[in-house]
């Protein structure tokens, strides 16, 4: 398989990569000044051919137009062995899951999603494509989070609630009403401070 990313995030998925037994053949990244990293080959050109791929980048914009613009891969999902994942759960393709994270039952998470050290996603939540969850964020049972949104480190999503699409939820927000597409939330309570239009 090859990593798609070789930066920070993309050092985090091939750890999960290799803790998950997959044989990783070399990164992918357009930046030609990286030639190595993590003692793995760095390529600039992705090869034009059926391969085995994980996005190992954490800015979901980017992570959807290399999605877009790479039909060939065969994208693969990856979880962390030291991960709680309910049998009951789908997760689609391209979704990494990290170490020390609880999916509950009945949660549904889509296409290329980050769920990132020790999240915590409650039963019966639903994940939109290219989310983003980061470390210690927690959700609350049936939150609904739309397509590209990033929930920041140590956010708390109550139960029932309804975030919209590429919203940011800052670090440490608290979210006990619905946010609208393409807003940005901080505090506690949360507090809308920016809805920039999709």
């Amino acid at each position: 398989m090859y990593l798609y990313g070789a930066s920070g995030h993309g050092k985090v998925v091939a750890e999960v990569a290799e803790e998950s037994g997959y044989n990783i053949e070399a990164y992918i990244d357009m930046n030609l000044s990286k030639n190595e990293l993590l003692n793995y080959t760095v390529h600039h050109n992705p090869p034009s051919k059926h391969i085995d791929v994980v996005v190992s980048i954490g800015n979901n914009k980017i992570r959807k137009n290399i999605v877009e613009e790479n039909t060939l891969f065969n994208y693969i999902t990856l979880i962390h062995p030291k991960s709680s994942v309910s049998k009951r759960a789908h997760i689609e393709e391209g979704t990494v899951v990290m170490a020390g994270v609880t999916i509950n039952a009945s949660v549904n998470i889509g296409k290329h999603c980050i769920l990132n050290t020790n999240s915590s996603i409650d039963h019966d939540c639903v994940l939109e494509d290219f989310v983003h969850i980061s470390p210690n964020a927690a959700l609350g049972g049936s939150v609904y989070v739309g397509e590209g949104t990033h929930v920041g480190i140590g956010a708390c999503i109550i139960q029932g609630i309804r975030i919209g699409k590429w919203c940011t939820i800052g670090a440490g927000a608290v979210i006990i009403n619905d946010i609208p597409d393409g807003s940005t939330v901080v505090g506690n309570p949360g507090k809308i401070i920016k809805i920039t239009e999709l």
